[in-house]
């Protein structure tokens, strides 16, 4: 791989290996350095080990076709992204503030609405609403805080700063992937991590374990934790097994829980029923409890939000926190900062064209061949329009859609997303674009992983991260520069 640094061009996009001029960005020197030592059969023996321990592990992911559910193998890619801790420090900012904000704007809504009163978000935005709950009216969890699990995207521009391209705070994915890259990693690339300015993110499960039990109802040494998953066809459930193991929380289908004449939920267990405290709950809102939602689901625990409502157990996330994960939401976020923290955001949007608004319209409508689309409510991926790389017939289907319901669609430009380098197939080191899904946690307290999990697009020009897509991943790599000065790296 020698004089790689000659040979890998991104240009006219941000790459965060090597700048403009060809010379490795400071996090990148160390890892740059490496990858020009080792001969390409020595890398690709690297890349064969980590495929096999992949298959080894069992680290998977289900795809949903129509030919049925298909089980594959996580995608990764060896070569790892670096991110400045010193830039690092201010996204961790950014994120915190914007999750704050977010919760202040849904306890708010399901209590006096002085968003709405004061018109900073449009009525009609939340009444049309498909994930606003009149269920959860009145309902205050602990610490005003709805969603206690956010994965929220970033990505990064020509400019090469961090923009949030849209908040998941319904049911968030991912964070076991980013734990196994880190593993997966050190097994491939165990040099690199003879010192400490790679910063760790392994403490993320005895976060999410802490964030979870200061929920507990019960004040008691050891509250009961369990997640709640669908079951083993869920495209996510490998990451509920990982997780309820990393806790040492059980892992739990809907038949395994029931709700007593004392509005409390009890697991049952061969020793006879215990009372539970806090679910992690992996099942969308409307299948948690058929007593009050989808009389036909056979995933929640009937009764579930009657305890829910009684404070007799907490829900991560709580029910009805989707409102704020609504993509039309989204483009208010700034707003909201500013009028719930007196602040002004940290972190860009970016820019967002409304289809409801008769102006953004006729522009989106005109411009679709340029313009990424998306639908309010969709996730993974799926219903968007890429404009410059879509057909006529797509561009046409998606006028008549964003016609019929405007409210339901948003458009963004077509940003210029950065790139890393991944290993091909060929054994070539090719740029590739790429987005970032780092993970907060807030009850009492916040905090923010040290990174997060790195989406690649791993075809040649797409901007498709997801892994349902086509996507891949890669391990993300907050570097403390300041060590490295310090060491004379």
């Amino acid at each position: 791989m020698e004089k790689l640094s000659q040979d890998y061009r991104s240009a006219p996009f941000f790459d965060e290996l090597i700048d403009h001029k060809g010379s490795p960005r400071p996090p990148a020197k160390q890892l740059l350095h490496y990858l020009e030592s080792l001969p390409p059969e020595e890398l690709e023996k690297r890349r064969q080990t980590a495929e096999a321990t992949i298959q080894e592990m069992g680290i998977s992911f289900t795809v949903y076709t129509d030919e049925g559910n298909i089980d594959r193998a996580w995608p990764f890619d060896i070569i790892p992204r670096t991110i400045d801790a010193q830039d690092w420090k201010i996204a961790e900012a950014g994120l915190k503030q914007r999750l704050t904000a977010l919760n202040k704007f849904i306890d708010d809504l399901y209590h006096d609405q002085n968003c709405i009163k004061d018109g900073i978000i449009p009525e009609h935005i939340i009444k049309d609403s498909k994930n606003f709950l009149p269920e959860c009216v009145g309902v205050s969890p602990a610490f005003g805080v709805w969603a206690h699990i956010c994965g929220t995207d970033l990505v990064r521009d020509a400019d090469g700063e961090f923009y949030v391209l849209e908040d998941n705070l319904r049911v968030p994915s991912g964070v076991s992937y980013m734990l196994e890259n880190r593993a997966l990693t050190k097994r491939v690339l165990p040099e690199l991590f003879e010192n400490d300015r790679i910063l760790p993110l392994d403490s993320y499960p005895g976060q999410l374990f802490e964030t979870l039990a200061a929920l507990s109802p019960r004040k008691v040494p050891q509250p009961e934790i369990v997640v709640l998953t669908p079951g083993i066809y869920n495209s996510a459930y490998f990451e509920h097994a990982f997780l309820a193991q990393q806790m040492g929380a059980e892992l739990v289908e809907g038949s395994d829980l029931f709700v007593d004449e004392d509005d409390c939920v009890y697991m049952k267990t061969i020793y006879g029923p215990e009372r539970v405290d806090v679910i992690y709950r992996r099942i969308d809102d409307l299948f948690i409890d058929p007593e009050t939602f989808e009389p036909e689901s056979v995933l929640g625990v009937p009764g579930l939000m009657r305890a829910w409502r009684a404070g007799n157990v907490a829900l991560a996330n709580a029910p009805g926190a989707g409102v704020a994960d609504d993509k039309v939401v989204y483009a208010y976020v700034p707003a909201l900062i500013r009028y719930y923290l007196d602040e002004e955001p940290i972190l860009k949007n970016v820019e967002t064209y409304l289809c409801e608004n008769d102006e953004d319209r006729e522009f989106v409508l005109a411009h679709l061949d340029q313009l990424v689309v998306k639908p309010a409510n969709e996730s993974g991926g799926y219903g968007m329009l890429v404009g410059p790389h879509s057909t006529k017939k797509e561009q046409q289907t998606f006028a008549k859609l964003i016609k019929e319901n405007p409210r339901n669609y948003i458009a963004q430009p077509t940003l210029k997303l950065s790139t890393a380098p991944i290993l091909t197939d060929k054994g070539d080191i090719d740029p590739r674009h790429l987005d970032l899904r780092p993970f907060i946690l807030q009850s009492k307290d916040t905090y923010v992983t040290t990174g997060g999990l790195t989406r690649v697009a791993m075809k040649k020009g797409s901007l498709v991260v997801n892994s349902s897509q086509g996507g891949g991943s890669k391990d993300t790599w907050i570097v403390d520069t300041k060590v490295t000065e310090a060491k004379g790296e």
